[in-house]
């Protein structure tokens, strides 16, 4: 069996609330009490959506707010069981954690710490009875381990809410050891603690990862199985991080640690700007180096991040000797590390490292630099030969197809695997759609075979699943998919296919092979892919370009499926919007 899922999905679903009162929780929170009719079951445009939901102590709603005051145009498109982020030019959006959800008074209670000009601060210092807002979620609640001896709740004032309301609500009823650090004694709260819990209070600046890393070292652990759940603002955390899984080795699945906000650093003074700029290698204008990422990959690849972190002091001739690399080499890579801050200690005498360094030790972080991901960036130095060969450049950099690679690389194909985890909070469009009836029997195939499954599950649909994979791919989806031992792990015939997330990674050629395939096992067939950027995404721009690296082929839009289909001897029926860019083209054969 599978472990026990990390997560409990929500549909997403766009509400309008409004203020109804507004509360000073203390000199350094406000206490925002919403309401309206979107908290319950309601209609809109047609089309019926469920009453809100958030029984999770630390979920979290999207909050949509407008840089010009129009909030309307920043809006999300709501979709039949999801959403889509249209672009929007001023939008804004900030998450925060319900404090409160009392759906019998039809009230939801938002606090906003009071501790600067933000977008949702200055929302919250402006709030008065009767001004709306718009929010989206929770996506997603947390499912806490069931057999626990304890559990430590640790953060800043932006933790408060979670801490607040799961010391309320109880869902663990274990004893509850709190740290909290406020800037300010007026931030402290009184909180419903039982016998055996306690509360530490630290005075500390927003932000400050030294106090926050000590105070954590300082509390007791307690005897048998624990948990440790923190939040505060993301880089003060990375220590943090570092301690619990690397001294104190917790498993992941007893540790959820969550960088609530983003501390913006001040602009550095002239003379430290000039240094600095001196230090680090000069780039073209507008256009960033690479050079920082190639030196971070470096450093991950020798082992220079992970020696620093389980010793930090080491010298520069030592770390040498222990990663088997000659003293030159090391001398070469140090300085252009400590320009980056990857490490401190320049002169190679105390090696310690930097901020960007602890943000280094995380898996997804490391991953940019030294996964599949990173591999796929490589490629595009095969951009221009690429282009002019009508081939992708992951061909040209490796002699073989991007499929070819992954079918036969555990490693690889399991990070595809986890890439498709995201898929779960988006299919329920697919599990809701009236083809399931009278299915009997599922297909799956791809790397996002093991959410497609899991979504299944959450939508009550219990149809006989088989997986269509053989080799690497099969072996590395028993370890993700819920229960294995009850699919048939062998191609045939089946009522419906879904092929979830297996165009994104084979060329034309190789799609209509597989597509072809599938037409030999069943009628109708169901691909699950992104047809268009996330409207939400910092990298939106580059989604075409990173598709053509990996297939040969941008992004496949609902024309290029169709073709696509047209050539392997299927036609498209339909195309179920699912959200964050994604479609399933549902094909029939004739």
């Amino acid at each position: 069996m599978a472990a026990q899922r990390a997560y409990t999905t929500h549909p997403l679903v766009l509400r309008r609330v409004t203020v109804r009162r507004v509360e000073e929780v203390t000199p350094r929170m406000r206490r925002v009490v919403l309401g309206g009719e979107d908290l319950a079951a309601f209609t809109r445009d047609g089309i019926g959506h469920p009453g809100f939901a958030a029984p999770g102590f630390d979920d979290h709603v999207k909050l949509i707010l407008a840089a010009d005051g129009d909030v309307r145009a920043a809006l999300p498109a709501q979709l039949p069981h999801g959403i889509e982020w249209t672009p929007a030019e001023h939008r804004l959006t900030r998450d925060y954690t319900p404090r409160r959800v009392d759906l019998d008074a039809g009230e939801l209670h938002l606090d906003f710490v009071v501790h600067g000009d933000g977008p949702a601060e200055s929302w919250s210092a402006a709030a008065r009875e009767g001004d709306e807002l718009w929010f989206v979620g929770p996506k997603s609640s947390l499912r806490l381990p069931e057999r626990l001896d304890w559990i430590q709740l640790v953060g800043d004032e932006t933790a408060l809410p979670a801490i607040g309301r799961f010391l309320d609500e109880r869902p663990l009823d274990v004893p509850a050891h709190v740290l909290v650090t406020v800037s300010d004694d007026a931030a402290r709260q009184d909180l419903a603690v039982r016998d055996g819990d306690t509360v530490t209070w630290v005075l500390a600046e927003p932000g400050d990862a030294a106090a926050l890393e000590s105070a954590v070292r300082a509390l007791p652990v307690p005897p048998g199985e624990g948990y440790v759940w923190a939040a505060a603002e993301s880089r003060a955390l990375l220590p943090v991080r570092r301690y619990l899984q690397r001294e104190r080795k917790l498993p992941k699945d007893r540790v959820n640690i969550t960088g609530y906000w983003h501390r913006e650093e001040p602009a550095a003074p002239v003379a430290e700007a000039s240094a600095e700029a001196s230090a680090a290698p000069a780039a073209p204008a507008g256009i960033p180096s690479p050079l920082p990422w190639l030196a971070a990959r470096a450093a991950l690849q020798l082992g220079v991040v992970d020696a620093v972190a389980d010793t930090p002091g080491i010298s520069a001739d030592a770390l040498a000797h222990r990663l088997g690399v000659p003293g030159p080499g090391i001398a070469v890579l140090l300085p252009l590390l400590a320009a980056y801050d990857v490490v401190v200690g320049a002169d190679g005498s105390e090696l310690r490292l930097g901020a960007a360094g602890e943000e280094l030790l995380d898996d997804h972080e490391r991953e940019e630099y030294t996964g599949h991901e990173a591999d796929v960036l490589l490629a595009l130095a095969h951009l221009a030969p690429a282009l002019r060969g009508g081939t992708s450049p992951w061909r040209v950099a490796s002699g073989a197809t991007l499929h070819d690679t992954v079918a036969h690389d555990a490693e690889r194909y399991g990070e595809l695997v986890e890439e498709c985890e995201q898929l779960v909070f988006l299919l329920t469009g697919l599990t809701a759609d009236p083809l399931w009836e009278g299915v009997g029997t599922c297909l799956l195939t791809g790397p996002g075979s093991a959410s497609m499954a899991a979504a299944l599950d959450d939508a009550g649909r219990r149809p006989r699943l088989r997986i269509a994979e053989e080799g690497v791919p099969a072996e590395v989806l028993r370890g993700h998919v819920p229960a294995p031992d009850r699919i048939d792990w062998t191609g045939g015939p089946a009522d419906v296919a879904v092929a979830a997330k297996a165009l994104a990674y084979r060329t034309d050629e190789e799609a209509v092979r597989l597509l072809m395939r599938l037409a030999g096992w069943t009628g109708t067939a169901v691909l699950v892919e992104a047809s268009r950027p996330d409207g939400l995404s910092p990298h939106a721009a580059e989604a075409a370009l990173h598709a053509f690296t990996a297939t040969g082929s941008p992004l496949r839009d609902s024309a290029a499926i169709a073709a696509l289909a047209e050539r392997s001897g299927w036609r498209v029926e339909r195309t179920v919007a699912l959200g964050w860019g994604a479609e399933a083209t549902v094909l029939r054969r004739d």
